[in-house]
Formats: C-alpha cells, structure tokens, sequence
C-alpha cells in the first residue's frame, strides 16, 4: 500500500513538473513568448530579422521571440484574418495609410501616444513626416521603419545608345523615349511582372493620381461615399495599358523580382521600381549607372504631377497582447538606432529613423532617395488607400486586359459592383 501511495505521489509531482515547464501558453521554459510576424521569407531581410530576433533573446534571455513570416500578398491576407479573429501577433508589420486604418478600426490594434510621451528621445528619433500616415483621430498606432517611393529608374548606358539625353517630363514624352528605344533595338524597352497585382496597383495609384481631381480620389477614397464613375479612371486605365504595349509578351507570365534581376544584370533599359529596391541593385551590381525620374506629368490631367507615390511602413502592437512589456520591448528594440543603422547596411533601404542613413553605412543613390522623399509630397499606394475589395477589381481586372481576356468597360463594371459591396458594409 505504501508503495502505490509513494508512486502515485510521484506520478503526481512528475505531472506537476511537466506542467509547470510547459508554461501557460505565454510562458515555456520560464521564458515569456512573444509572438513576432512580418513579411519577408526572402533575403536579405528574413536573416536580418532573424539576427535581431537572436540578438534580442540574448539581451533579454527571459523572452522568446516566436517568430513567422509569409510574402507580400498572402502576408495582407492572413494579418487580416489574424486582427478579425483576434488572434493579433504582439508585434507585426503593416502599411500605413488606409492599410493601417483598417486594422485599427477593429479596435485591437495599440495606440502609441503614451509610450511616447513617456519615452521622448525615442519619440523625436522619427522623420515626423512619416509618423502622420500612421496617425488617425489624433492617435499613432504605428512607426516607420521603412520609407518609400516609386520611380522609373533607367540604364544611363542604354539611354546614351539609344540617342536619349532627355528625362521625360510628360506622358507624351514618356512614350517617344519608350519609342526610341525600341528603335535602338530594345524589343522590351519597359517591363513589368504584371503577375504580381501590387505593380499593377502602383501603375494604377500613380496615373489616376495624375489625371483625376484631388477631391474625387478623396471622395472615392473614402468606403462611404466612393463611386469611381470618373472619367479619369478609365483614362487612368487607357494609359496603363498604353505602357503594357512596350512590356512585351511575357509580361504577365514574370513576377517583379525576375524583372527588377533582369534590370540589374544591365538587360532592360527602364523599370518602375520602390527606392528601397535600389539596395539590390547595390549589392548585385554596384557599377550600374543608373539614373531615376518621378512619373511625369500626364497632359489634360487634374491631378498634380509633384507628388511622389509611396509611403512609410513599420510595426504595430496588439492591443490585446498577454505580454505588453516585453512586447515593448522587442518593439523599441527594432527601432533602435543601432539596430536601424545596421539595417541601412544590410538591407541597403531607406528608413524613418533620423540619422540612421549616412556616409557611415550607405551610398549616394541611397542618400538622394531619402533626400527625395523628404522634399517631396507623397501619394499612398493605391492598394492600400482604398478598400481591398476594390483594388482587387482594379489590379485583377488590369491583368485581364493586359491577357485580352476582358475590356476595359467590363472591368469598371466589375469596380463599380465592389464599391456598391463595400458602402454597403460601410453603413
């Protein structure tokens, strides 16, 4: 008897034990979890992610950073799904503008104002310019870790071949120099990899900006009261497809990154690209001489030609979070000057940190990128001012006109049915 009793004694603390190391779902090991999600599974930026999560563990051995990530759009989807269910990472990364007020109407998503006024040298350590796409009804629910913008960038060798000495400063012009260099014999003088719907949707953002009048957009912009009925869009629309003209046949077949590679090995003479792309082309050819230029002016547009498309994109918390201390931690430890420092020179990308670009860690094309984004007004990407649901019908909808699969007139239709889904949600 006394040796069952002994054994069940036994069996009981065992079971003790396993519970007790197993933790509580936040804790394992006698280690806080925190649950960290971003986007990129690709390098450069998945290692030096994943060199800050080890970094961190080791300044902080009692946290342990679960770390996930998924691409670009799949990341969209699933960090929608994530905030609806509220089943929020404690630190993950968002677009600002429209992206991130979706994400903050649900009401999960933590306001910033009291972290920083609590902590000010880290709360001025920020490009004030590109908190603002993060702030909404006074509130701040997110930081900029990068900064953006998008603009054609050209090979200066090919343009030289070509004869062309002058950048393009209107649409028309924009398309004789597309024009001359195919006579040059570039069969390809423009591509993009339309099968990506984002570079449709930064095409698109770019010339309805150009054309249509800055209170329609932000009348459409708006989930309440949006119609899209404006002439401008299907003009908007004529042009991009004028542009797919140029991109030859495979252009729906390739990705963005096959395109950009193709850049950067010196094989395509012009390309639409982010300024935080230009560390690729530093770190595969760092010899290409290379020149960029805002998309110019469209003529008869309502729109004004000086502004920049792009935006700043960062971090966010969960309001819900289990862990909010050492969720603010991690948090402000990902934007540390050093660590954005270290970032400059690993990733070779713009950031929204002061300072954190120089002559210590960059380059000249890196320094006038941020110099441009700084002087210039900038205009969010489309996929994420508007709804989902209508940029989806935009960006969808230009790949099937770009197959010749539909018409232009059917893909309005088919936004003009997303904007009656959306306002009704809206209600």
């Amino acid at each position: 008897m006394k040796k069952q009793i002994l054994l069940a004694l036994v069996l009981l603390l065992a079971a003790a034990g396993l519970v007790m190391a197993g933790g509580g779902g936040d804790k394992g090991g006698g280690k806080t979890t925190v649950h960290f999600f971003h986007r990129w599974p690709q390098e450069p930026r998945f290692s030096y992610f994943n060199q800050l999560v080890a970094d961190f563990e080791k300044q902080n051995p009692d946290i342990k950073i679960e770390m996930d990530s998924v691409i670009n759009d799949s990341y969209k989807e699933k960090i929608r799904v994530l905030v609806s269910s509220n089943d929020i990472p404690d630190v993950f990364v968002s677009w600002s503008d429209s992206f991130a007020y979706n994400m903050v109407q649900s009401g999960r998503i933590k306001a910033l104002n009291d972290m920083l006024a609590a902590d000010k040298p880290f709360a001025d350590s920020f490009i004030k310019s590109q908190i603002e796409p993060f702030t909404f009804d006074g509130k701040i629910y997110g930081l900029p870790q990068t900064i953006d913008g998008k603009v054609f960038v050209y090979n200066k060798e090919i343009f030289a071949k070509a004869g062309i000495s002058k950048i393009p400063t209107s649409f028309t012009e924009l398309l004789g120099v597309l024009d001359a260099l195919k006579k040059a014999g570039n069969d390809t003088p423009l591509l993009e990899g339309l099968s990506d719907a984002w570079t449709i949707a930064h095409y698109q953002g770019t010339i309805f900006q150009r054309i249509v009048p800055k209170d329609v957009l932000e009348r459409d912009f708006n989930e309440k009261t949006g119609e899209f009925t404006h002439a401008g869009y299907r003009q908007g629309m004529e042009k991009f497809q004028q542009l797919v003209t140029y991109m030859g046949p495979n252009a729906t077949s390739l990705d963005h990154t096959t395109v950009r590679n193709m850049f950067i090995a010196g094989r395509l003479p012009i390309i639409y690209i982010q300024l935080a792309e230009f560390g690729y082309i530093q770190a595969d050819n760092p010899s290409l001489d290379y020149g960029m230029f805002n998309f110019p002016a469209i003529e008869g547009g309502a729109g004004d030609p000086a502004y920049l498309t792009g935006a700043p994109e960062g971090f966010m918390m969960s309001q819900t979070s289990k862990v909010p201390a050492q969720a603010e931690k991690l948090y402000k430890f990902i934007y540390s000057r050093a660590n954005m420092e270290k970032f400059v020179k690993d990733i070779k990308a713009p950031v929204g940190v002061n300072g954190a670009v120089n002559t210590g860690n960059s380059y000249p094309k890196l320094i006038e990128a941020v110099e441009l984004i700084n002087n210039t007004k900038a205009y969010p990407w489309f996929d994420n001012a508007v709804n989902f649901k209508i940029a989806d019908a935009f960006m969808r909808g230009a790949q099937s006109v770009a197959t010749n699969d539909k018409t232009i007139d059917q893909v309005l239709a088919e936004v003009r049915a997303a904007v009656q889904v959306v306002r009704s949600e809206a209600k």
